[in-house]
């Protein structure tokens, strides 16, 4: 399984954010400018929260099983790939998401927030940008723990259960 670049993230990132700019800009201009629903920073912070609790979770069982405590768990091996794609596709999502709102975020903040549904749409898409990088910190953080220690093989998986 390949590593997640934060570059990819960073560029999708921005190209999301400039389209969102370019077409809010658009929009605007021929109407009334969408909202930002005020569940996108919740859920973003959510699967942000589900990220690293999995994270934290998998890291203590692994430690756990290194030291060879007799209450340690086995960690399934099958499972903690799940996760990891789990996290390299929520990363990937959360950057383009983040990036539409922050297009967004940046065109209201130029156009003037001086009208109070305008700023609160700001703030909104604000606060969809910061729970999107939580959600690429938290997936980041996900990878690292779930990575294998260099030089072990696909045979020899250090802290995975046997079958």
């Amino acid at each position: 399984m390949k590593q997640l670049h934060i570059k990819v993230l960073v560029g999708l990132f921005l190209a999301a954010g400039v389209l969102a700019w370019g077409g809010a800009r658009l929009w605007d201009s021929f109407g009334t400018l969408p909202g930002v629903p005020v569940a996108a920073p919740i859920v973003l912070a959510l699967i942000a929260a589900v990220l690293a609790a999995t994270a934290f979770s998998t890291r203590s069982r692994l430690r756990a099983q290194r030291e060879r405590r007799p209450d340690a768990k086995g960690v399934d091996p099958l499972m903690t790939a799940r996760a990891v794609v789990f996290g390299q596709a929520s990363a990937l999502v959360a950057a383009l998401v983040a990036g539409l709102y922050g297009g967004v975020g940046v065109f209201l903040l130029v156009s003037g927030i001086e009208v109070a549904p305008r700023r609160d749409q700001a703030i909104y898409a604000g606060l969809s940008v910061l729970a999107g990088a939580a959600v690429v910190a938290a997936a980041m953080f996900l990878e690292r723990v779930c990575k294998l220690p260099e030089g072990e093989d696909d045979d020899d998986h250090r802290g995975a259960e046997r079958p």
